[in-house]
């Protein structure tokens, strides 16, 4: 059973030619990637959903959301400073827990990363299909919807998740530009929104301020309170982790990859804070609750059409740009298990661009496969699974190795790991419990038939195996 505890060595340099990748990021960029990432479809849309679980401690909600998130992201910022490699969670956890381990956290990124891709797809394509009708263009609605909702193939999901992967394959400095300048449009479009319902704030909509309570607690199905709501709001924060992905690719990794994860979880909380607050002050939470476009209908409500038709069209800038970072992401998590002989290592083949193509390739057929034809809806959560899986993996790494190589020197250390790292573990442990007993059974489903696939052939083609 060696095979279930054989690590990768910490100081394990990259491979270089047909495997290494180029380093062509600066922090700004990973900056730009962990905004593009976080700032999207949860901001756009969640904060209603979460405001009408929890009611104007919504703002609680995203806080507490938002710690958990940081001590993960500090436990990310400190191993990604050590191990500056493709691969994220799955690579920390193969240095540190083992290889088997390793495999359930990288299967589970696959999920993670390729179900975000195609439900941000599919939120994008509503948006799509209703400025189609509006134009009266002559496109037939099965091909605006799957059959989920009547359709025959969401044709705009297959087209923006395509659209994507081509950006992708441009080169990935090239891809982390185009990200950086729509990431800018959009924290404009949201001092916009803030700016303008200022004049309109009312303190009276924040009373009574916790009208379900702090604890999660479910009624018809579905979990009100603080709590609850920060359950789904988790949806909304995770995206730091995509940017250890590209530490391979990062010119000065013991500095900028810090500086992107902290700073981007940072900058991401406190506008989620700031855009709830003052969509609360401007409506009632059980108003603009009930709307899929809740920032767009607070503006519609203060009669500022305008405005709104703004906000609508910098939600359809953004959502692409949360497709690119968590289809980035995903590539490199197959690409660093390929590297590994854990997946075929044809996968792990670095295109002239300096960019994994064929595995790139792979994800966004697969992602524009998914957004196409499946029923998302029920299975979103899922996401939520897997990053909140990767998120205790890489928690446990640092404890480890602090336990196991405490002289080992540090670029940067987690502060006060004993206390932030088991809370951190003990954040994500509750949150996991908020999830949908369905989504559990799915979860655990995917990675028995993960752990099967690895016995069946990573197992015995590992790198480590041959060694």
């Amino acid at each position: 059973m060696s095979f279930v505890t054989r690590r990768k060595p910490i100081a394990a340099e990259a491979a270089a030619g047909a495997h290494g990748l180029k380093k062509t990021l600066s922090w700004p960029h990973l900056l730009a990637l962990g905004v593009g990432a976080i700032i999207g479809t949860g901001i756009y849309t969640l904060t209603g959903v979460a405001a009408g679980l929890a009611g104007p401690a919504v703002i609680l909600s995203f806080a507490v959301a938002g710690a958990v998130c940081a001590v993960a992201a500090l436990s990310y910022a400190e191993m990604a400073s050590l191990m500056p490699h493709a691969g994220s969670a799955y690579s920390y956890s193969y240095a540190t827990l083992g290889e088997l381990i390793a495999w359930v956290i990288g299967w589970s990124l696959i999920l993670e990363y390729t179900l975000v891709c195609s439900a941000v797809s599919v939120g994008w394509s509503g948006y799509a299909a209703g400025l189609i009708e509006q134009a009266h263009w002559a496109v037939p609605k099965a091909l605006l919807a799957g059959p989920e909702a009547g359709g025959l193939i969401n044709l705009p999901a297959v087209v923006i998740a395509l659209a994507v992967t081509g950006m992708l394959l441009v080169g990935t400095r090239e891809s982390a530009t185009v990200n950086f300048i729509l990431v800018c449009i959009k924290l404009v479009a949201l001092a916009a929104f803030v700016a303008l319902t200022l004049p309109s704030f009312d303190a009276s909509h924040f009373h009574p301020f916790a009208p379900f309570g702090f604890g999660a607690h479910e009624i018809d199905g579905k979990k009100y309170g603080v709590m609850g709501a920060a359950a789904i709001i988790f949806f909304a924060f995770y995206g730091f982790d995509a940017i250890s992905t590209a530490a391979e690719e990062t010119k000065n990794p013991r500095r900028d990859l810090t500086i992107g994860i902290i700073g981007s979880m940072l900058l991401c909380t406190l506008i989620y804070m700031v855009v709830a607050a003052s969509a609360l002050g401007a409506s009632p939470y059980d108003v603009f609750s009930r709307s899929g476009e809740p920032l767009a209908f607070v503006l519609r409500e203060l009669h500022r059409p305008l405005a709104a038709a703004v906000i609508a069209a910098a939600a359809v800038v953004a959502m692409p740009t949360v497709i690119m970072v968590f289809m980035f992401g995903q590539s490199r998590v197959f690409f660093a298990m390929a590297r590994d002989g854990l997946l075929p290592r044809a996968l792990a083949q670095v295109s002239s661009r300096g960019v994994p193509g064929t595995v790139t390739i792979l994800t966004g057929v697969i992602a524009a496969v998914i957004a196409g034809v499946m029923p998302l809806s029920e299975i979103a959560s899922l996401a939520n699974a897997g990053t909140l899986a990767a998120f205790i993996a890489t928690t446990l790494a640092v404890m480890a190795l602090r336990r196991a190589m405490p002289d080992l020197p540090r670029p940067f250390r987690t502060p006060a790991i004993w206390l932030v790292g088991p809370a951190g573990i003990a954040g994500c442990l509750y949150l996991f419990t908020s999830l949908s007993a369905k989504t559990m059974i799915f979860f655990a489903a995917w990675n028995l038939a993960g752990v099967g696939v690895y016995l069946l052939y990573g197992r015995t083609r590992s790198r480590l195996a041959a060694a």
